[in-house]
């Protein structure tokens, strides 16, 4: 028996006009005969005619569907028991702000699907929007670098950049990134940014997307060794950018046995290990953080480290971009995901407050939380693109069975959080963090 496949309306976000499932694979789905209900919206980057015109029907909340399809997180009480729904939950490492949103989902007996979770026998995602968060995280954050420097009355290439959600396509932005690279080369930055230095942290999706807006501009690349004697070259030439990409041995350190680090330890054995990542943060203009953090492992930036270096006249970054966005994770200060509308804060050392906008003492922080919905026809096509293959198996399951009988593709079954409001087996961790929120 076929499913009814629904696609809400998102309304975490203001700005959120990101859709799972677009056009042009719903009508791949009705014309092998499955019916798709569609949520009117206004803000969607497809419009509820190019739905229509897919097959889908437009329907008002509830849907009758029972396999329902989001982005961002469902709001409480959005759930009816026996239903599947997918979407970023945001719940497997136990975040605070989502455990009610946890505990009403088993409350109401649902399957849950994580998108974050949808992965291969390796353990790789397969399903995601990392590429277009650190292709708008890097826009944004040199666009913000602009801005900032202007507000100090330094002018820079920069300046010629817009929030990324301003243009009508990743490739307009990337045109105007080419033309500040263009400019750099010819006439060089002011001494006052000079050297320009940009660190990325990790080496995944995420982090592929900020380098490829990166590398349309002047850049020589370094490694986290040679980055302290940057500063000291009498020469400080203008007209190129350095990048240094830092890995898992670059931001820890073995407590004993410093020497020695194992990847594969650190990942299970965090607590061998101690942050070593502060002593890059002086020689860093701008600090692009897109790694995977959780509580176990070091933070990279501190409140006290900052209060210490801004104390002692030591220099911080300009901009940091955090893509991470993860509330006082690993960089500490992030205080909130910011909205695509409101996008900066200063942070003061001085006096560990905030200030929303770009005015203000301290390290300015990019934290937006929804970064690929600045993109976000690109970004919906691909992730779509993902999804698509697995959808037509997933909407004709039996899910009366167990789950161990439960055929579904793989990468969905080991995405699963959920089923019929149990924890699977992969994720009875989880009860902890209900069990601890009582």
């Amino acid at each position: 028996m076929k499913q009814i496949i629904g696609i809400r309306y998102e309304d975490k976000y203001l700005m959120e006009k990101r859709v799972a499932l677009v056009p042009e694979h719903v009508k791949q789905l009705t014309d092998a005969g499955f019916k798709v209900e569609v949520v009117p919206s206004e803000k969607r980057i497809f419009k509820d005619e190019e739905y229509v015109k897919s097959g889908a029907v437009l329907k008002p909340e509830p849907l009758n569907a029972s396999l329902i399809l989001g982005v961002k997180e469902m709001p409480i009480d959005y759930f009816k028991e026996g239903n599947t729904y997918i979407f970023f939950s945001h719940t497997i490492k136990g975040q605070p702000y989502n455990m009610p949103l946890l505990q009403n989902m088993i409350d109401h007996k649902i399957n849950l699907i994580d998108y974050e979770r949808i992965v291969d026998e390796q353990g790789r995602r397969l399903i995601f929007f990392g590429r277009f968060a650190g292709l708008a995280g890097m826009i944004n954050s040199l666009w913000s670098l602009g801005v900032r420097m202007e507000k100090k009355g330094i002018e820079t290439p920069f300046k010629k950049l817009k929030q990324t959600h301003n243009y009508n396509s990743l490739e307009e932005a990337k045109a105007v990134v080419k033309e500040i690279g263009d400019e750099i080369r010819l006439k060089g930055l002011p001494s006052e940014l000079t050297p320009l230095t940009i660190g990325i942290t990790g080496y995944g999706h995420v982090s592929k997307g900020a380098q490829e807006i990166l590398e349309l501009l002047p850049v020589r690349e370094i490694s986290p060794e040679e980055l302290a004697g940057i500063k000291k070259q009498k020469s400080k030439p203008g007209n190129f950018i350095y990048k240094v990409v830092f890995k898992e041995k670059d931001l820890v350190k073995r407590i004993e046995n410093p020497d020695s680090f194992s990847l594969e330890e650190y990942y299970h054995h965090p607590d061998m290990y101690k942050g070593i990542f502060e002593q890059y943060i002086p020689h860093l203009k701008i600090l692009m953080n897109c790694m995977y953090w959780d509580e176990r492992y070091p933070r990279i930036i501190t409140k006290k480290f900052l209060k210490k270096a801004w104390d002692n006249g030591i220099s911080i970054p300009e901009v940091i971009g955090d893509i991470t966005c993860d509330p006082e994770g690993s960089v500490e200060i992030t205080f909130k995901g910011t909205p695509i509308e409101d996008p900066v804060f200063v942070y003061n050392p001085e006096t560990g407050k905030h200030t929303m906008g770009f005015d203000g003492e301290g390290v300015l922080v990019m934290a937006v939380d929804i970064l690929p919905s600045e993109l976000p026809r690109e970004s919906s096509m691909a992730f779509s693109s993902a999804l698509m293959p697995f959808l037509p198996q997933l909407a004709t399951a039996d899910f009366s069975v167990s789950f161990d009988n439960l055929e579904i593709p793989g990468p969905l079954k080991r995405g699963m959080i959920l089923y019929h409001g149990a924890f699977t087996p992969d994720y009875t961790y989880m009860s902890e963090f209900i069990t601890n929120k009582k």
